[in-house]
């Protein structure tokens, strides 16, 4: 299948399985959560070489927040930590870094740190690498329709004018195709609150990999599971869409 492999453009991650991989070793949640940080900027770097174009990553849901302080806190720190080094890493292999989600709630040193990661990373022609950060879709469209309301209100357009296209314009992701492919680790089958109006017609892959083992063999598998799919848009495959 390597020389025929279809490679999904977008490719769309939730990571699970940090705190259950660290009991498994004897280990706190937070040893787990600082592994799977390893994890992302390893498979990155696969992503990339592999000709993935755009890769998403659910790295704290707006549901996070009702964990226990102590890992809360833990997990800030390890995201201050990432968007510190993320600069030099991104310019070294020319990837556009963005980040959704409603930012009002992070500290102020954390939305300053992802302001100076996404201008540092604007002109990069390489992957999009996204992640999500106190991101949930429900919120998401939530504030996307909020929006939409809001110039209806002012009279700048009429409700009937209100399209598919233009939610889709106001959501987090306006930069990004739909995904083509959403992964899932350590045996979880569901979406919980990730991307739901894009993953319209997204294929979905689980594995019982939890995310700090999930590599390049682990993700070749789901490309080469996702090139088994016979996709269809509406009753049509792709390529009679």
């Amino acid at each position: 299948m390597e020389e025929n492999r279809k490679i999904p453009a977008h490719v769309a991650i939730i990571l699970d399985g940090n705190g259950r991989w660290a009991k498994a070793k004897g280990m706190p949640r937070n040893y787990g959560h600082m592994q799977g940080a390893k994890a992302v900027e390893d498979i990155l770097v696969v992503a990339r070489d592999m000709g993935i174009k755009y890769l998403t990553v659910y790295a704290f849901s707006t549901e996070n927040w009702s964990r226990p302080e102590t890992e809360v806190s833990a997990l800030m720190t390890i995201l201050r930590n990432y968007l510190k080094t993320s600069i030099k890493k991104s310019m070294k292999n020319n990837v556009r870094c963005r980040v959704i989600g409603e930012r009002s709630k992070l500290s102020s040193d954390i939305q300053d740190a992802i302001n100076e990661l996404e201008e540092a990373t604007a002109r990069n022609t390489g992957l999009t690498f996204t992640i999500a950060i106190n991101y949930g879709s429900r919120d998401e469209i939530t504030r996307a329709v909020r929006k939409v309301a809001s110039k209806v209100e002012s009279g700048e357009i009429k409700a009937q004018d209100i399209t598919e296209d233009m939610i889709a314009a106001n959501l987090d992701t306006s930069f990004l195709p739909d995904p083509d492919l959403l992964i899932r680790t350590c045996n979880e089958q569901r979406i919980s609150n990730f991307l739901l109006w894009q993953c319209a017609y997204t294929e979905f892959y689980y594995t019982p990999v939890a995310w700090p083992d999930f590599d390049k063999a682990e993700l070749e598998k789901a490309v080469d599971s996702y090139n088994t799919r016979n996709r269809k848009f509406g009753g049509l495959k792709q390529d009679q869409v």
